[in-house]
């Protein structure tokens, strides 16, 4: 890739909002009439709402979506502390309280994301009137005889210093970002990075995300408890996978999955992070299924 000197600008300029979600200041990234029914768009581990950016500048119309910074990412409040997946759940469940009280609205979530909007529309399904859930289709079971080496993990991880990467300058890791999202373009990815990461005084990147999020959980992954909130959803379902991802068919075929009511698209020439590399695809569909739901 040639050096990056071009600056993405977005169609459609955000608007940022602060939220004391369940005591942590949330940053909440909002674009479109504030008096439409909104969306929810939930980001994957390590990413930002901001970076859906991209999708909400491919669609034809100017749809009111919503979307956090993960407590311990992006410009949301870091803990310094072990997170705890069910608190994801508890804090979507406030924060759509907060922009529609009452009322069911539309899931939108990649890989995290889509794991949380799932577990969560299984659990409260009246509050989702659509799910879209792109490349976010659950861990492989872990082995209960782990536990022990796990929590072992989890002790040791806690006393030790964990750190994410730094970057002698924004540019590099843009570039890296571009390496590991080949359709993106550069000034896309010089975007990405940007909002992944600040430069201190140093002049040295460093990503938005609290090194706690480093610890490894030390509660086991237990497929057959995603799946059977999966099967309490309620809400028409569009599971989403980029064509060349490695998670596309980790778990079977995704049209195996345990939705009772789903149907499946497939991104051509897109890996995991479809919002960067295809989001005119992406926006596309997610359009004609918001559409079909509302």
């Amino acid at each position: 890739m040639t050096s990056i000197t071009e600056h993405y600008q977005p169609v459609r300029a955000p608007n940022y909002r602060t939220l004391d979600i369940r005591g942590v200041k949330y940053c909440v990234n909002e674009w479109g009439d504030e008096d439409a029914t909104p969306a929810f768009y939930l980001h994957g581990w390590a990413d930002t709402g901001s970076t859906f950016q991209f999708v909400v500048d491919s669609m034809s119309e100017d749809w009111r979506i919503i979307a956090p910074d993960w407590r311990g990412f992006g410009r949301s409040a870091h803990q310094g502390c072990s997170y705890w997946f069910p608190d994801y759940l508890a804090d979507l469940h406030a924060i759509i309280e907060a922009y529609a009280p009452g009322a069911a609205v539309p899931l939108i979530g990649h890989s995290m994301g889509g794991n949380i909007a799932s577990l969560y529309a299984g659990t409260i399904p009246e509050r989702v009137s659509a799910l879209i859930n792109i490349e976010g289709f659950g861990l492989e079971d872990a082995d209960p005889a782990d536990a022990p080496r796990r929590y072992r993990q989890w002790i040791e991880k806690g006393v030790s210093e964990l750190s994410f990467s730094e970057y002698p300058a924004i540019e590099i890791l843009a570039k890296k970002i571009a390496t590991r999202s080949p359709g993106i373009g550069s000034a896309q990815a010089d975007f990405v990075a940007r909002q992944w990461a600040f430069v201190d005084e140093n002049q040295v990147a460093r990503l938005r995300a609290d090194t706690a999020h480093k610890l490894p959980n030390p509660v086991l992954y237990r497929r057959a408890e995603a799946e059977a909130c999966w099967r309490s959803v309620t809400a028409p379902v569009l599971l989403v996978h980029g064509a060349n991802s490695p998670f596309a068919d980790r778990f079977g075929s995704i049209t195996s999955l345990p939705f009772p009511n789903a149907e499946s698209a497939e991104v051509e020439g897109a890996g995991h992070m479809i919002h960067f590399e295809a989001p005119e695809q992406l926006a596309g569909l997610i359009e004609r299924f918001l559409r079909k739901t509302l």
